[in-house]
């Protein structure tokens, strides 16, 4: 169920033998998005739960649960952009349906996050996938 986007990711890290080749390539990912309007960093759209600075704004286009998902984000800290970025590519162009029904921690399993992060970045990434799971939740209803 996942993107072709997050597809691309995950024959990436096969390819990528080393945790922290891996660990680059998610920087480089949080680099390459585009920076997050600082107006947009408020309350309203900060994620609790992580030790970084996280901020996620939803887009979504239509209503409904055929309605097409889609977020901004941004942080503090690089590790966690380059996190953002893998949810994006996971998540963006899904309905909001779809979104909620997506295995978000097997998909990342298959990137190994789970066994290389520190359990800090591992609970910030649940209440990352939480916050995002709740948006489509509620653009569903």
């Amino acid at each position: 169920m996942a993107s072709e986007t997050f597809e691309d990711i995950a024959e990436t890290f096969e390819f990528l033998d080393d945790w922290e080749d891996r660990y680059r390539h998610v920087i480089d990912m949080g680099r390459a998005m585009p920076p997050m309007e600082d107006a947009l960093k408020v309350p309203a759209n900060k994620v609790d739960g992580c030790a970084s600075q996280v901020w996620i704004q939803p887009l979504i286009d239509g209503s409904g649960p055929q309605a097409r998902f889609d977020f901004k984000g941004d942080s503090d800290a690089m590790i966690v952009r380059g996190l953002i970025a893998v949810l994006h590519a996971l998540y963006a162009g899904q309905t909001v349906a779809q979104v909620s029904a997506i295995d978000a921690q097997a998909e990342l399993a298959r990137l190994g996050l789970d066994e290389h992060l520190s359990s800090q970045r591992s609970n910030g990434l649940r209440a990352m996938v939480g916050r995002i799971r709740s948006i489509a939740d509620q653009a569903a209803a």
